[in-house]
């Protein structure tokens, strides 16, 4: 290409056209033809090649007065075009610093073809208005010429950059709008000694917002700005994106965050500048944190990394001198020209409606849940949760089974989540069970009354499982009535109505949160919402039933591989999780008992494996969810049983294989593979024994295992209801009364008396030993509970004895007893026999002020054992006998005992460094799971203008 030789000086004004090109063989051959076409061409060409790959520059034909400069690749536009100044020569030809005062420089980037008369437009405007030294062109669509892309700049009372016109279609509505504060650098037109006056664009503004910093010290040294909407040039994208193929939406934060930063200590008074200075990292925190909120996390490592660029990047006194230099007056000359709050919150709201009627048209639900019966199925739980547990209404605690009640205060329950001292037997320092996390955040909802959360749990898992399910039901079905029978099938399963009657609560919060976890992690891909929302549920339910942790992991790594293409979200659904079991695989790792971490939290209970058979019909115990003692006494219970159950559990059975048949096969096989997954890790749980009870081990409660299973099958059965033709109604009612009949047994344990739970005001020691626990928190009780075989059971009871947030597996799987335990069982056997045992300095050591013996159960042989140790105890002067309790007989101590230690200072700090990652990690999550408005779209529609009457180049035709 060859411009036109340059015209004389009293002719035009003379042009250098700056061209910079970043692998732009995608636009550059337009551009250079574009002008090659200009009525009105450039009298130099500088061509500034950014390291280009693509071979755009390397056959590139320039003569005359035109000229290739290469930069390496990486080099900002901005150093680009300073470059390409530096090598274009001056009006009189030599390589002097001065340039006259009629040449202008015209900056151009590879996709920035002109139209025709696009130079000759804005040299006439200039010409017209002398103080004008920067125009800029209306920047449109390359793809689409009628769309205005970029019109004007502008900024906010606070400084954040606007563009005034954007993605609007172009009908000439701001055509009479020419004075600006700033204009794009994209076609930008500025006097070549202006430019060199205000020595170019800011190195500290490498890509976003340099032309609006130039724009702005412009305006400040007295000129003025302009558009001219006559001429038009082609953008493709913002200039953030020159050059590069894609970015990514932190680096897009981070370049116009660090921008604004960087213009607000530029432009600051003195006076403020060290309080600007000292807020730009407390600041970007907090924004942080609002990116969290708005579901925005890519925003987070934009925001801190803007912060600390401009606050530790050394650009600013250089920015603040050179704007120093050339300013001539106030900031009260381009006040005008900033876009009021008022026009800013006129936006936000017109960007937020245009968002929220997009929602709104989003597909109608396929089932309400007021109006389909969704919320009759809750009801009906709930109706059936307060005939089963009853006996719970309006107690404080529930005891029995996996239960315990909680401390007696929301600073106790937090004291034993994460690492530090556990007071739990003879007391031990290490990591916490991470369903000690969820009983503190339980036990904090119900401060008053901590343990009170516990009942209410119990009582709601009805009604809150037939809710979760219904929901899920609803996204895999059609029919508005089928998630009722759905949400009806998974309440009334035998492992719910199990874990409830049982005390496994663990186990009961990890069924009712299944079908909330599916449902979020089949939503993650659409926001960031649903993903964090996944990430808490699966924290919750892995440390709720911890035998769940290989199906967790499973179905999260089958959701990465088929979402694939939109995985960003779900990848980091384990996070919390890991942050709160790492600990503890470390420990238990470190003792050589790695499956202990599978172990079920909560007290100990002895659990009889069920066969494969109960578990293929979803029975987690073998008493056949309470038939097999109910028809003992008719002896049917082992040829019967088994086939009746079997026959209760068929309906469910062949619609869940039937829905195979249907036209969602795929959903239904894929239902069908997660019980099959459940069922074969309730199986695996049935043959892991780490957990000790008394002198044996029992099992991992296959309960959670199957709850997955239960989830499977119903969704499978829900979809092939759905596809049946007229039968579709009288199958899904049989077996929803199918599965009633399997579990009427278990649902009247209370009524008959046969449950494990029982209420309780809260106490677990006797009131004598609750008085001295007052004064004393760490006072010791030793407990010796008299067994069926003639064996002991000894425990070390703190304070006011042991609560479900103090159990941990770590004391309960230990492979072998320590030293204290040793000490401590030696001391049981010796106090429950007349032996010369001098048991003083053990008492004194492990600090025991109290002996409990508990009642002997119906057995000769613990019933002599318990004689026998209330012998021993009652007739040694060292014990004074209390007297009968609710749960034994208990004896005091008279002797001086020993304080106990409750872990070293670095374990209490490490304890809260644990907490504050915790409080972090979950915080961050929970921000994100927080439902807001829909987010605003960056290019925005409507307009903002600045508040000045609209100046024409007509005002200055005469000057």
């Amino acid at each position: 290409m060859q411009p036109s030789p340059a015209q004389p000086r009293s002719a035009q004004p003379r042009v250098t056209a700056v061209l910079v090109t970043a692998n732009g063989g995608e636009h550059l051959d337009r551009t250079l033809d574009a002008l090659v076409a200009q009525t009105r061409h450039p009298d130099n060409l500088v061509v500034v090649d950014v390291g280009s790959t693509d071979g755009s520059t390397a056959e590139l034909a320039l003569g005359g007065s035109a000229g290739l400069v290469r930069l390496p690749a990486g080099r900002p536009f901005g150093e680009a075009v300073a470059a390409g100044e530096r090598e274009a020569p001056t009006a009189d030809g030599d390589d002097g610093t001065d340039a006259a005062p009629d040449e202008w420089l015209w900056l151009l980037g590879h996709d920035n073809a002109p139209a025709p008369t696009a130079l000759a437009e804005m040299l006439s405007a200039v010409e017209i208005a002398p103080s004008v030294v920067v125009a800029g062109p209306k920047l449109v669509d390359t793809d689409d010429p009628a769309r205005i892309r970029a019109f004007g700049e502008s900024t906010t009372r606070a400084g954040r950059s606007l563009a005034l016109v954007q993605d609007e279609l172009d009908q000439g509505q701001h055509d009479r709008h020419t004075d600006v504060m700033g204009v794009s650098a994209a076609g930008m037109l500025v006097r070549r000694s202006v430019w060199r006056e205000l020595r170019g664009f800011d190195p500290a503004l490498p890509d976003v917002d340099a032309a609006l910093d130039l724009c702005i010290r412009a305006r400040l040294a007295g000129h003025r700005v302009a558009v001219v909407p006559e001429a038009r040039v082609t953008s493709a994208g913002p200039i953030e994106e020159f050059g590069r193929k894609r970015v990514s939406e932190g680096r897009r934060v981070r370049l116009h965050r660090q921008a604004q930063l960087h213009r607000r200590l530029t432009y600051a008074p003195a006076g403020l500048l060290w309080l600007h200075w000292l807020l730009l990292v407390p600041t970007a925190l907090v924004r942080a944190v609002g990116h969290l909120v708005a579901k925005h996390p890519a925003a987070v490592s934009g925001e801190l990394a803007a912060a600390l660029a401009v606050a530790f990047g050394g650009g600013v006194r250089r920015a603040r001198a050179n704007a120093a230099r050339t300013r001539r007056v106030g900031w009260a000359a381009i006040e005008p020209l900033r876009v009021s709050w008022r026009r800013v919150h006129e936006r936000r709201t017109t960007s937020r409606d245009v968002e929220l009627a997009r929602v709104e048209d989003a597909p109608i639900a396929r089932a309400s849940f007021l109006g389909d019966g969704g919320v009759w199925v809750v009801l009906a739980a709930a109706a059936l949760s307060v005939v089963t547990l009853y006996p719970l209404l309006g107690t404080p605690a529930v005891t029995g089974g996996g239960l315990l009640p909680l401390s007696t205060s929301v600073g106790r329950l937090w004291q034993n989540v994460g690492y530090g001292w556990h007071s739990v037997g003879t007391g031990s320092t290490g990591p916490s069970d991470p369903f000690a996390a969820v009983l503190a955040v339980l036990g904090s909802i119900t401060a008053w009354s901590p343990s009170t959360s516990v009942v209410v749990v119990l009582l709601l898992s009805f009604p809150l499982a037939a809710l979760g399910a219904w929901f899920v039901v609803r996204k895999v079905t059609t029919r508005t009535w089928v998630p009722v029978v759905g949400a009806a099938l998974y309440t009334i399963t035998p492992t719910l109505v199990g874990a409830v009657t049982t005390g496994h609560l663990g186990a009961a919060i990890a069924h009712v949160l299944l079908p909330w976890l599916l449902l979020a992690v089949l939503e993650a891909h659409r926001s960031w919402a649903w993903a964090s929302g996944a990430s808490l549920l699966f924290a919750v339910v892995a440390a709720s039933a911890p035998s769940l942790l290989p199906v967790l992991l499973v179905g999260w790594v089958v959701s990465l591989v088929v979402g694939w293409r939109r995985a960003h979200r779900r990848v980091f659904i384990p996070v919390p999780a890991a942050v709160l079991f790492l600990p503890l695989v470390l420990a238990q790792v470190a003792r050589g008992n790695p499956l202990a971490v599978f172990a079920d939290p909560g007290v100990p209970s002895a659990t009889r494996a069920p066969s494969a058979l109960q578990l293929a019909v979803g029975q987690p115990l073998p008493d056949w969810s309470g038939w097999l003692p109910a028809t003992t006494p008719l002896g049917l219970a082992a040829s019967v049983l088994p086939v009746a159950m079997a026959v209760l559990a068929l309906p469910v059975v062949m619609l869940a294989v039937g829905a195979l048949l249907g036209h969602r096969w795929a959903v239904a096989g894929a239902a069908l593979v997660l019980a099959l997954l459940g069922y074969a890790t309730a199986f695996g749980a049935t043959h892991l024994t780490v957990t000790g009870v008394g002198s044996t081990t029992t099992i991992v409660w296959p309960g959670s295992a199957l709850s997955v299973t239960a989830l499977g099958i119903v969704l499978a059965a829900s979809i092939g209801i759905d596809v049946l033709p007229r039968t579709a109604p009288v199958t899904a009612l049989v077996a929803a009364v199918f599965a009633g009949v399997a579990v009427t047994p278990a649902f009247a344990a209370s009524t008959l008396g046969d449950t494990l739970l029982q209420p309780t005001t809260g106490r677990v020691l006797s009131a004598y030993v609750n008085a001295e626990a007052q004064a004393n928190p760490d006072v010791g009780t030793l407990v010796v509970d008299p067994q069926t075989d003639g064996s002991l059971a000894v425990s070390l009871e703190r304070g006011q004895g042991s609560t479900l947030d103090d159990q941990t597996t770590l004391d309960s799987t230990a492979l072998r007893l320590s030293r204290s335990g040793a000490q401590l069982a030696t001391l049981a056997g010796n106090l429950a026999s007349r032996s010369g045992y001098d048991p003083e300095p053990a008492l004194r050591e492990l600090g025991i002020s109290f002996v409990l013996l508990d009642d002997a159960p119906d057995a000769d042989a613990a019933q002599q054992v318990h004689d026998r140790a209330a012998g021993a105890i009652g007739q040694d002067a060292r014990f004074t006998s209390i007297g009968e309790t609710t749960s034994g007989r208990l004896f005091h101590y008279e002797g001086h005992v020993d304080r106990v230690s409750t872990g070293s200072a670095a374990t209490q700090a490490t304890h809260v460094l644990y907490l504050l990652v915790l409080g972090v990690v979950f915080g961050a999550a929970a921000l994100l799971a927080v439902p807001t408005a829909p987010r605003r779209r960056r290019a925005t529609s409507n307009v903002i203008e600045a508040e000045e009457p609209a100046t024409t180049f007509d005002e200055e035709r005469d000057e």
